[in-house]
């Protein structure tokens, strides 16, 4: 068996007729900037789960985070350590709390809770 059999990386593969007339509905979709394949398949797979097919649904294309890795330092060692590992791979970041590492909770936090409390049964 010679490579060029098994290996057709040279050009793109067809889905064949007997394979198409045993699916039903069949879509193939990609980002317009042919990026991330997975996260574009998270976006739809989300817009989908909020629509009944009748309207577009009101979402972001992309999240905050979007095509991004997110690392989370919690002290100032390891925050050291992402920035020489990023000048090592030469890789571009973002410090979006421009180097604060303290946790800033909401007032509310453990004093105010988000479920309403058991005001007991009512009697007949």
């Amino acid at each position: 068996m010679r490579a060029n059999e098994f290996v057709s990386e040279s050009k793109i593969g067809k889905i064949g007729n007997r394979k198409q007339m045993a699916t039903k509905g069949l879509h193939k979709f990609r980002d317009e900037n042919c990026a991330d394949r997975t996260y574009e398949l998270n976006r739809i797979m989300m817009a989908v789960a909020v629509t009944d097919g009748t309207f577009v649904p009101d979402i972001d294309g992309e999240s905050w985070a979007g095509r991004y890795n997110i690392a989370v330092p919690y002290t100032q060692e390891e925050q050291d350590m992402l920035m020489m590992a990023y000048k090592a791979a030469g890789s571009e970041y973002h410090d979006l709390n421009k180097g604060d590492l303290k946790s800033k909770e909401l007032d509310s936090t453990n004093i105010k809770s988000t479920v309403k409390p058991f005001k007991g049964y009512k009697r007949k």
